[in-house]
């Protein structure tokens, strides 16, 4: 990828912080043991008030077959997330976004079915802004449906931004745009300093 500006061995919740902050992410590379840190431009984001939702997910809503919540299973969703991509969601991975749940940085949307989880996201939340990281479904339109929980609730809460790294052809029927990387830092610094709650 041309968008790496950085590779260390270390990863700590302190230097995903700041660079979150910055408007850079991380990737594993587990097989060099190390780290890229990522700043593409432009940079795809799904704006709250353009969030699309297809007729076939609006079924799948209507339908209630499924419940949502927030922040009660984050290890699970990261987890499921996992399945078949270990590539970069290792073991360091799961300590550092472990630790900024902890601390109020990161949190998941689960989808249940009859009590099992089928589906989720999680992402880092600084500010305004929510850096959406992965998501799964094991179920049909499980995942689909836990990025509008996502979206629901990041609207009620009065977020500004919802970034979702690259645009990829699954994400812009949902609306996701790409803005210039000059853009995204402008925005960056005014939608960190918002103070939204997630929970």
């Amino acid at each position: 990828m041309d968008d790496i500006i950085g590779v260390t061995r270390e990863f700590t919740v302190e230097l995903a912080e700041a660079a979150y902050r910055q408007g850079i992410f991380p990737m594993a590379v587990p097989q060099f043991r190390v780290y890229t840190w990522h700043r593409p431009d432009p940079r795809a984001v799904i704006p709250l008030d353009k969030f699309h939702i297809s007729r076939s997910l609006k079924k799948s809503l209507r339908k209630n077959s499924f419940e949502v919540t927030y922040d009660q299973d984050f290890l699970g969703v990261m987890m499921g997330c996992a399945e078949g991509r270990p590539v970069w969601i290792g073991k360091k991975f799961f300590e550092v976004y472990g630790e900024l749940h902890k601390r109020g940085l990161a949190h998941s949307v689960e989808v249940w079915k009859d009590g099992k989880l089928v589906g989720g996201t999680y992402g880092v939340h600084l500010g305004g802004l929510f850096c959406a990281e992965s998501k799964f479904h094991r179920l049909t339109d499980a995942s689909k449906v836990a990025l509008a929980g996502l979206v629901e609730r990041l609207r009620e809460r009065g977020f500004a931004i919802l970034e979702v790294q690259y645009l990829t052809p699954h994400l812009k029927q949902f609306g996701a745009v790409t803005i210039s990387l000059r853009e995204y830092l402008k925005s960056l610094q005014k939608v960190l300093a918002m103070e939204c709650e997630f929970e």
